[in-house]
Formats: C-alpha cells, sequence, structure tokens
C-alpha cells in the first residue's frame, strides 16, 4: 500500500485499526511512534547493488489506555514527516512488536488497516542456480494413454 492511500483512507476514517494477519486487531490504545523514510542500500547474493525506499510506521501497544490516536492525528504526522524527511509515495512497511519486532505490509479492507505477511527471497535467482519451480500436476488430470512420454511434463 502506497502513502497516498494510507493518507485518503485516514480522511474516511472516524477511528484507526489495524489488524494482524491471524484476523486479531492491535490493542486499541496503541500509538504510532515513529513515521519514518527507511533506505536500504545493498549487494545481494548475485553480486548486483540495489537501493530500497519504504516508510516505515512503527506500532507500540502502549500501557495508556485513556488516549487513542485519531485519524486526523496520524495524517497530521505524516505530512510533517513528509516535508521534514523528503517522503515521497512510497510503500509502507509496519513494524510491531510481537516475540520480536515483526516487519508487515500494508493493505486496507475499508475498515481497518491490515498488516500483512512479508517474505524472504531471493533477488538474483538466476545468478544462484536455484532452479524455476516445476509445475505440479495431478494425476487425474493426465490423459490416460502415452501421456507420460519424455517431455510430456509428468515425470
Amino acid at each position: 500500500m502506497k502513502l497516498s492511500q494510507v493518507k485518503l483512507a485516514l480522511k474516511e476514517l472516524e477511528t484507526i485499526g489495524f489488524q494482524l494477519p491471524n484476523g486479531t486487531l492491535v490493542a486499541n490504545h496503541f500509538h504510532v511512534t515513529e513515521v519514518g523514510k527507511i533506505t536500504k542500500h545493498f549487494i545481494d547474493c548475485g553480486g548486483t547493488e540495489r537501493t530500497e525506499e519504504v516508510v516505515n510506521f512503527q506500532l507500540w501497544d502502549a500501557n495508556d489506555y485513556d488516549h487513542r490516536l485519531h485519524p486526523e492525528k496520524l495524517l497530521h504526522i505524516i505530512e510533517l514527516s513528509e516535508k521534514a524527511l523528503k517522503i515521497g509515495d512510497l510503500d509502507i512497511e509496519v513494524e510491531y512488536q510481537a516475540e520480536t519486532i515483526g516487519k508487515f505490509g500494508l493493505d486496507f479492507d475499508g475498515k481497518n488497516f491490515l498488516l500483512t505477511n512479508k517474505q524472504t527471497d531471493c533477488l538474483a535467482q538466476d545468478k544462484c542456480g536455484i532452479p524455476a519451480e516445476k509445475p505440479k500436476l495431478k494425476f487425474s488430470e493426465l490423459q490416460s494413454g502415452n501421456s507420460c512420454e519424455p517431455g510430456s511434463g509428468c515425470c
């Protein structure tokens, strides 16, 4: 989800909710402790230099039960961050404390912001010798007769 999409959603909401991938909601007394720009400059395992930038929201489940973060307040924090940090319309990454700090993507279902699972990946599979995933075939879908000839894909 891009920062511009978050800002549009916040303008329509009366309350902010974040939902974890398992369906539970982040406690409604959470705080957004940081809005920042993270730049990652790295070399992948294939030797290619890369740079990635994301906007980072850090959620904190505070023991402050009397205060709630309202949409207009978060929008104001985002706008201050855009100016001070020169943040463009980047993808959002959310940090949230579980057993350790978890990093999530972000989506929106019209009511809540959804923390989505992120996965690691090899960015240089062609240079690392990672074989392409073989197609999975169901025996029930194979034609009867000579369907297992060399090159047919069944073996």
